[in-house]
C-alpha cells in the first residue's frame, strides 16, 4: 500500500522535471507542498519580506510546527522556472551550516514556490549598509568577522565538498542570510552552474550582478569555482568599510566635500594596505574596535580573491585556512583592470 502511494505520488509531480528526494513528513527528505498549503501558511502572501529578478519572498508559518519558513514565490516566465529547477536541483540534497535549508517546493499548473526556512535577520546588506535599513543595529567586528568565515566555508563545501561542484555565480551581500545569531546562510541558488569532478569549468549564459562579476563574465570564456571567489572578494570590502565598494566616501564623512574621496573602494583599499593604512579603510560606525590583524587578514585576502587573472586567486579553501589563522597570506598586487578602470 505504501509503495503504490509513493508511485501515485511521483506520478503526480513527475511532469515538473524534479528529482524527488522523499515524502511529505520523511526525514532529510524535502517536501512537495500543495499550492493551497501555501496559501493558507503565508496567509495569501500578505507579509512580504523582499524580491528580486525572479519574483518576490513571504513570510509564513507551517500548519503543523512552530517552524517559520520563508516562500519564494516565483515568475511564471521561462527564466524564473529555470531558476526554479536550478534551486531545487543544488541545494536540494545538501546541508551545511551556512547554506540556507530548502525546505520543499510547490509545482502545480504555472505556480512555481520554493520553500526555505526564514532568516530571522534578514538579508547581509541590511545590516552593513545604512540606507538599506535604518534601524539596523551597527554589526560588531567581531561578528562581521564570523560573518566571513561563514560564507568561506559555506562556498567552499560548494566547491569541493559536494558530488559536483557547485558554482553559485551570484554571491553578494543580498544572498548571504542571518540567522537570529547571526551565523551566515549562502542563499539564492538561482544561477547556479554545476561542474563535474572530471572537468574544471563549465560554459553559462547566466550572469551574476554588476559590481560582483569576476573579469572572465565579460569575456565570454568558461568559468570556475573562482567567479565566486571574486565575487567573495568584493563582498568582504563591503564588509569592511560598511558601505558599498562602488558608493562614495562621503556617505559616512560629512566634512568631506561632494568631490572629494570618490575613489573606487577596492582600488582604495589596496593602496592603503600597500601603504600600511587599514585603519581609515574600516567602518567608522565600529569608532575603532576592531581587531587590526582580523582586519589586515580580511583585507589581505579580499585582494587576493579580485586579482584579474582566475589563477591568482585563492581557492575558498584556502581563504578558510587563512581566516582560521592556519595560514599567512602575503600582501597582494593591484589588479591591473581594476586601477585602469577607476583610476
Amino acid at each position: 500500500m505504501l509503495m503504490l502511494l509513493l508511485l501515485i505520488w511521483r506520478k503526480k509531480f513527475k511532469w515538473c522535471g524534479l528529482p524527488l528526494y522523499g515524502n511529505q513528513g520523511s526525514a532529510g527528505g524535502i517536501i512537495a507542498f500543495r499550492y493551497t498549503d501555501l496559501v493558507s501558511a503565508t496567509k495569501n502572501f500578505s507579509e512580504k519580506l523582499g524580491g528580486g529578478g525572479f519574483g518576490s519572498v513571504y513570510k509564513g508559518m507551517l500548519s503543523d510546527s512552530t517552524i517559520t519558513i520563508a516562500v519564494k514565490k516565483l515568475d511564471g516566465d521561462r527564466q524564473g522556472e529555470k531558476q526554479f529547477r536550478a534551486e531545487v536541483s543544488s541545494i536540494g540534497l545538501i546541508q551545511h551550516i551556512n547554506l540556507v535549508k530548502l525546505i520543499g517546493f510547490c509545482c502545480e499548473g504555472n505556480q512555481r514556490l520554493l520553500v526555505y526556512e526564514h532568516m530571522f535577520n534578514g538579508s547581509l546588506d541590511r545590516h552593513l549598509f545604512k540606507k538599506s535599513n535604518v534601524d539596523a543595529a551597527v554589526l560588531s567586528w567581531n561578528t562581521r568577522y564570523q560573518i566571513t568565515l561563514g560564507v568561506a566555508r559555506g562556498l567552499s563545501y560548494l566547491h569541493q565538498s559536494c558530488r559536483e561542484c557547485i558554482i553559485h555565480c551570484d554571491i553578494k551581500p543580498e544572498n548571504i542570510l542571518l540567522d537570529a545569531s547571526f551565523v551566515p546562510k549562502v542563499a539564492d541558488f538561482g544561477l547556479a552552474a554545476f561542474v563535474g569532478r572530471d572537468f574544471s569549468r563549465i560554459l553559462t549564459s547566466f550572469r551574476g550582478t554588476a559590481g560582483y562579476l569576476a573579469p572572465e563574465w565579460l569575456t565570454g570564456v568558461a568559468i570556475t569555482p573562482k567567479v565566486d571567489v571574486y565575487g567573495f572578494g568584493m563582498v568582504l570590502l563591503e564588509v569592511i568599510s560598511g558601505r558599498r565598494n562602488s558608493s562614495p566616501e562621503e556617505s559616512y564623512n560629512t566634512s568631506s566635500s561632494s568631490n572629494q574621496n570618490v575613489i573606487y573602494f577596492p582600488v582604495q583599499a589596496i593602496s592603503k594596505l600597500h601603504g600600511g593604512d587599514l585603519k581609515s579603510l574600516v567602518d567608522p560606525q565600529l569608532h575603532g574596535d576592531f581587531n587590526l590583524e582580523e582586519a589586515e587578514r580580511v583585507c589581505k585576502v579580499a585582494g587576493w580573491c579580485i586579482q584579474d587573472n582566475e589563477l591568482d586567486r585563492r581557492t575558498m579553501g584556502e581563504v578558510v585556512r587563512v581566516l582560521e589563522g592556519q595560514q599567512e597570506i602575503d600582501v597582494p598586487p593591484m589588479p591591473r583592470l581594476l586601477a585602469a578602470q577607476f583610476s
